[in-house]
């Protein structure tokens, strides 16, 4: 996001720098857990158990761990595209294969296609939500649904929740082990402060457990697995104890621009299609009807000089797609539409 530290945040992360304390983490005793149950009690309703919080380096590296402990290689892991791209990546890198159960009309998930993926024998689902690029998020009965197909199916769900805290107005965000005993015992939740707060880069994030099993699981983890940055353990407690003010800002900031994004292209560009996020700061924009090929994003880029994420890289499903990033200031919004229908002559 284009927008300065939380105030908490940056003064924690000064008075490390001041005191030279850049040595190794030591979340526990950083009170990372606590920090976190009472961030999620107080935003998102969820109760979580700090003892069930484990620290994770980030959230894609976390997820390829666990993949490597609950399942074998070779053993199918089912994604849901066009979907956060490193997905692809990291599920072949652990030696895994890819089944795809694409979103249906490219925003809600497919339960049917997910269960076929477990009954021929998938053994995880790598769920995303508030979902990456399309800024869906997940009802609570949908939740329910994965959990009993992957109890049924005796499968993981390693729930990806980095954008969670990022909720719009409209919209709840369930976390998915809080669902059902089903969830709690079959499901892991990976989160970050890292989304909500721009501190992506100093390498911190956490998995949360509800259920036994799942405890188990990350008992089983590599040491290297929670290794994570000193610094992004400092600056995550301070955003979870003390960054909520800020945060309310940014949401605020975010659910203005998400209505000046869809006055901008009504009015610059009224054949791009965009469904109104629920979450986040990304909008996932339909280009096709403008001709510009299977990735617009590399004539927007060569022709209006304006950078966003082409859509292929997020599955078949985002060809003629481009992802942009709406969390800046309303001028610097409106002068990338801009330049984007200067792409195409407007």
């Amino acid at each position: 996001m284009d927008y300065p530290l939380a105030a908490p945040v940056k003064d924690a992360l000064l008075e490390a720098i001041e005191l030279d304390d850049t040595g190794y983490a030591n979340p526990a005793a950083g009170g990372l857990g606590a920090a976190f149950a009472g961030f999620a009690g107080r935003r998102l309703g969820w109760a979580v158990d700090p003892a069930q919080v484990a620290p994770l380096n980030d959230v894609v590296d976390g997820i390829a761990q666990l993949l490597r402990v609950l399942t074998e290689p070779g053993d199918a892991v089912i994604i849901n595209p066009p979907v956060y791209h490193p997905f692809f990546s990291l599920i072949a890198e652990v030696g895994r294969a890819v089944v795809e159960a694409p979103l249906r009309d490219g925003r809600e998930l497919d339960l049917e296609a997910i269960e076929r993926g477990l009954a021929a024998g998938a053994r995880a689902l790598v769920l995303c939500n508030p979902h990456n690029p399309t800024g869906e998020v997940l009802r609570r009965d949908e939740l329910e649904a994965v959990a009993e197909l992957a109890a049924r199916h005796e499968a993981w769900v390693l729930a990806d929740e980095i954008h969670g805290p990022l909720v719009l107005a409209g919209a709840e965000h369930v976390a998915f082990t809080s669902v059902s005993d089903a969830a709690s015992e079959r499901g892991i939740v990976l989160t970050s402060a890292s989304k909500a707060f721009n501190v992506a880069g100093l390498k911190c994030a956490l998995a949360v457990t509800a259920g036994a099993p799942a405890r188990a699981a990350l008992e089983r983890l590599p040491a290297g697995a929670g290794h994570c940055g000193h610094l992004g353990v400092i600056a995550s407690v301070a955003a979870f104890e003390r960054g909520d003010a800020w945060l309310d800002a940014v949401l605020e900031l975010l659910d203005s621009n998400r209505d000046l994004l869809a006055e901008l292209l009504a009015e610059r560009l009224p054949e791009v299609r965009c469904a109104r996020p629920a979450a986040g700061y990304l909008a996932w924009l339909d280009c096709s009807a403008l001709g510009l090929g299977d990735d617009p994003a590399e004539a927007f880029l060569e022709r209006g000089r304006v950078a966003l994420s082409g859509g292929p890289q997020f599955g078949a499903q985002g060809r003629g797609f481009v992802r942009l990033n709406y969390a800046t200031s309303p001028a610097l919004l409106a002068d990338a539409v801009g330049r984007m229908a200067a792409t195409v002559g407007r």
